[in-house]
């Protein structure tokens, strides 16, 4: 008999489950709690749920949590962490500590089916759809000591290809009945599929980060072919015309390659693009992928970029990389994957 995952349900779920023999709304709360604040795997001994209760969750319902199947460690302090699905299917996860805070960036689908070539997750190839409950489940299944403040959508896959999901897990995630982690401090990276993107801003209240790579759609199509079916300037334009509230961000991604995107052209062309907007411009280095020539843009080159942004009234930052050396960084994940890497006899970490 298959049982149904209690990790990824909404407390109303779990009601309309559960009313049928009695309970009420108050155990699916209590049930809530338990799986998403308690991080309990193992409802049948809990004394805080009646006995009738606990032996019906045992006979049909299961945790959906699991434990990472190893993890890596970083020299600055990040961790990578891998996942196997009960399918047999591999991901990964990526925990970055900081002084005010602990980021959890979060897969969204096994591999990627958008081919940036800039990407390794892309040539990993696509391989499936990860649940809400498994998105959930990257966060509350990590080192229990750590109090997860920050959840970004930005490790493997595309969250627009998995948009029901990636909502449903927000919602959980944010919910004073989830795992309540603030609206503000959950981001959620895409392409830029644009119908999506139209759904995403107007049914979440989570932060939207769209990953640009050129302001010029010719140059962006080369690299991220997204752009051939979804014009990002029409994406941007979305952006632009929502009215922010609440603090909620929308930002660009803008990955710097020396000599290539990196131009007083482009710098113009990015200025145009977002001048008189709300939307926030965060520079990051590149990450290069095997074959490629290309290496990132000087830390000087990005300060200028970032001087000259914020001269022209537009909001900037420049992101250092982090867990570059155990193939965490941005556009890095499934770099092991993808060459068959995985040695499960080692339980301290990737080969």
């Amino acid at each position: 008999m298959n049982k149904t995952s209690l990790c990824g349900l909404s407390a109303e779920e779990i009601f309309k489950i559960i009313q049928p023999g009695g309970f009420t709304k108050n155990h699916a709360l209590k049930i809530s709690h338990l799986i998403y604040k308690k991080r309990i795997r193992d409802l049948s001994s809990v004394s805080g749920l009646p006995g009738k209760l606990r032996d019906f969750l045992s006979q049909t319902m299961q945790s959906g949590l699991y434990s990472p199947e190893s993890s890596l460690s970083s020299s600055d302090g990040t961790t990578k962490y891998l996942f196997r699905t009960p399918d047999n299917k591999l991901f990964e996860t990526v925990l970055i500590p900081d002084k005010r805070r602990n980021t959890v960036c979060v897969s969204i689908q096994l591999g990627c089916r958008m081919g940036c070539s800039y990407c390794m997750t892309a040539r990993y190839g696509y391989h499936g759809d990860l649940s809400a409950g498994e998105m959930v489940n990257q966060v509350i299944s990590l080192n229990s000591e750590v109090n997860v403040t920050h959840v970004v959508f930005m490790g493997m896959g595309e969250p627009m290809d998995n948009l029901e999901n990636v909502l449903k897990a927000c919602e959980i995630l944010t919910s004073e009945w989830g795992v309540a982690i603030g609206k503000r401090n959950i981001t959620v990276s895409t392409v830029g599929i644009t119908d999506a993107v139209v759904e995403f801003i107007s049914r979440s209240e989570c932060n939207l980060t769209l990953s640009l790579y050129s302001p010029f759609p010719e140059e962006r199509e080369k690299v991220i072919p997204a752009e051939k079916a979804y014009s990002v300037r029409k994406t941007i334009g979305i952006m632009k015309d929502h009215p922010l509230q609440k603090k909620r961000r929308f930002s660009l991604a803008y990955i710097m390659i020396k000599g290539v995107n990196d131009t007083d052209r482009h710098l113009t062309g990015l200025i145009d693009l977002v001048k008189g907007s709300d939307i926030r411009i965060n520079l990051l280095p590149y990450h290069p992928v095997p074959g490629d020539n290309n290496i990132s843009s000087p830390d000087d080159r990005m300060m200028y970029f970032k001087h000259h942004l914020v001269s022209a009234g537009i909001s900037a930052s420049v992101r250092r990389s982090r867990g570059a050396d155990i193939k965490a960084a941005c556009g890095l994940l499934a770099s092991d994957l993808g060459m068959g890497a995985l040695n499960t006899a080692n339980p301290r970490g990737f080969p």
